[in-house]
């Protein structure tokens, strides 16, 4: 782990966001200062910039160190042209946030409400939250108990909107347009590879080799040989595979050229890649568990349109304007956001966890979940 300087530690929210907990540099935000409106509804700094810390935190954590960079050189790295990683990060938590506000806007027209149950749950962690924490480390994220449970009921109505929005399409779905088929099929690539797991291309001598050797697999496989005695001979994996015409792995060409067989047990000229040679024999035109199961797929997409096609709707007719200049004052490359772990292993809060400014978390460890499965984890659904 790494050292990030200055910093506050943060409790985590107890039953809430799990074991995560939060370190960050702490400065001083006017959290009642509005960063958008959505339909006539104010977004607060306070809520807006708690949101984003916990999408940062998750980042820092878990993401630079696979990215082989510190955070600071994270966020300040081109993603697209004229844009860094923190733009296009800050803009998808703000987007996201919209999406939250819209959702909770239109909940009356689906009967949608939280429960007692729910007010309380979001009340105990926000109270517990706040409880947890200095006003220094509250203050590094916006941690206040208002924003904390502002943003949970968000998540939380938002959950529960989720089935009625997806509700209603149609779920009939033909065996033609779920088809899948299935195929075995065997590789001949165009690398070595050492005891140690290293690679080595092969040479133009040893490629034309391995050319003979597919295609004579090829033919001894139309002659009527087993499959898979002649990848035993060949020295080569059998693998197997459900596809369509639409599907692009493990290779397009290799798919396009299974697709295009007739008959089950036909099989395919070799087919070169640039990274090697494949064979397949087509095994079923209709494979039933993969095609129930695509149809499955297929209906989860159409709710899933649905839903993104009522948010849209909704967003385009709601009247949506944001304060730049207030937005600009939450800067990941500036303040840094650490998740650390903060349970003892018998799942109890352990106060040592609350640690000084100028934290080291070179012991920090643990993994975070995402805020909406959260919500709902604390009985907040």
């Amino acid at each position: 782990m790494m050292r990030f300087g200055k910093r506050a530690a943060v409790l985590a929210m107890a039953g809430v966001f799990g074991t995560a907990c939060m370190t960050g540099c702490s400065g001083s935000l006017d959290t009642d200062a509005v960063v958008a409106t959505v339909g006539g509804e104010d977004v607060t700094l306070g809520v807006a910039n708690f949101y984003a810390r916990m999408q940062q935190g998750q980042y820092e954590t878990y993401y630079a160190g696979m990215m082989g960079t510190t955070p600071e050189e994270m966020w300040s790295q081109e993603y697209t042209e004229g844009t860094t990683l923190e733009d296009e990060t800050k803009d998808g938590v703000l987007e996201m946030l919209e999406d939250l506000y819209v959702i909770s806007q239109h909940a009356d027209e689906y009967e949608v409400a939280l429960t007692e149950d729910e007010e309380k749950a979001i009340s105990d962690a926000a109270a517990q939250f706040d409880a947890d924490n200095t006003d220094e480390a509250k203050e590094a994220v916006s941690g206040y108990r208002k924003d904390v449970e502002k943003l949970l009921e968000l998540l939380t109505i938002q959950n529960k909107m989720e089935k009625p929005m997806k509700e209603g399409v149609d779920e009939e779905v033909s065996d033609e347009e779920a088809a899948q088929k299935s195929m075995q099929y065997v590789y001949f690539p165009f690398t070595t590879t050492d005891d140690s797991g290293n690679s080595t291309e092969m040479t133009d001598e040893e490629k034309e080799d391995l050319r003979s050797a597919a295609q004579d697999f090829d033919d001894q496989v139309k002659d009527g040989e087993d499959f898979e005695s002649a990848a035993e001979s060949a020295d080569v994996e059998v693998r197997t595979t459900t596809f369509d015409s639409e599907s692009t792995s493990p290779d397009a060409d290799l798919i396009a050229a299974a697709d295009a067989l007739e008959a089950e047990g036909d099989v395919t000229d070799v087919i070169e890649t640039d990274s090697g040679l494949y064979v397949a024999r087509l095994t079923s035109l209709l494979d039933r568990d993969a095609t129930d199961q695509e149809k499955q797929n297929i209906v989860e997409q159409r709710r899933q349109d649905q839903y993104d096609s009522l948010l849209e709707d909704w967003r385009d007719a709601a009247d949506i304007t944001v304060n730049e200049k207030v937005w600009a004052k939450v800067d990941f490359e500036d303040q840094g956001v650490t998740i650390i772990t903060s349970e003892t292993e018998d799942g109890t809060a352990d106060d040592n966890s609350q640690t000084d400014e100028s934290t080291d978390t070179s012991d920090a460890s643990g993994s975070s979940e995402n805020t909406d499965e959260a919500a709902s984890g604390s009985g907040a659904e």
